[in-house]
């Protein structure tokens, strides 16, 4: 049986729109490429974004601000000194981007050294976004963080 160049070319066609329905397919049903939104309900966090901009310039608007860093031991997160350690309260909240399960939250509980350290085995290597959310004296405070983990 012989093909002409027309025939060819329609079945070249739909050998390829398989090729891609397939991937398609195999993506969308495979929970290894899960989707998922970075925030959850997010229409409500933006809702509320006035008052997280508030926070961020508040900790901008600081002589000393804090310093987060990571090293062999872990994340380490130092409070300026001239801060009360026990006067200050709120969390530190760790988002993955490339995985929702690994995000965590560790509350921010200080008693006479000013420095909070999250330890490296409970972090996976890679990109980490952090998010600290802060109370001292009355007044609210958020500092935004992007570390690599190695």
């Amino acid at each position: 049986m012989k093909i002409n160049w027309g025939t060819a070319i329609v079945i070249a066609f739909g050998l390829f729109i398989t090729f891609i329905l397939y991937f398609v397919f195999m993506v969308q049903s495979d929970s290894k490429y899960d989707n998922d939104l970075v925030v959850e309900e997010y229409y409500k966090h933006d809702a509320r974004f006035g008052e997280e901009m508030e926070r961020v310039q508040n900790a901008e608007d600081l002589q000393e601000k804090p310093i987060i860093t990571a090293g062999a031991s872990g994340i380490t997160i130092v409070f300026p000194t001239v801060f009360v350690p026990i006067n200050i309260k709120g969390k530190v909240s760790l988002y993955r981007p490339s995985n929702k399960k690994l995000d965590f939250e560790i509350p921010i509980s200080l008693s006479d050294a000013t420095t909070l350290l999250i330890p490296k085995k409970s972090l996976a290597g890679g990109r980490w976004d952090i998010n600290m959310e802060w109370q001292y004296e009355g007044k609210s405070y958020l500092s935004k963080e992007t570390i690599y983990i190695n």
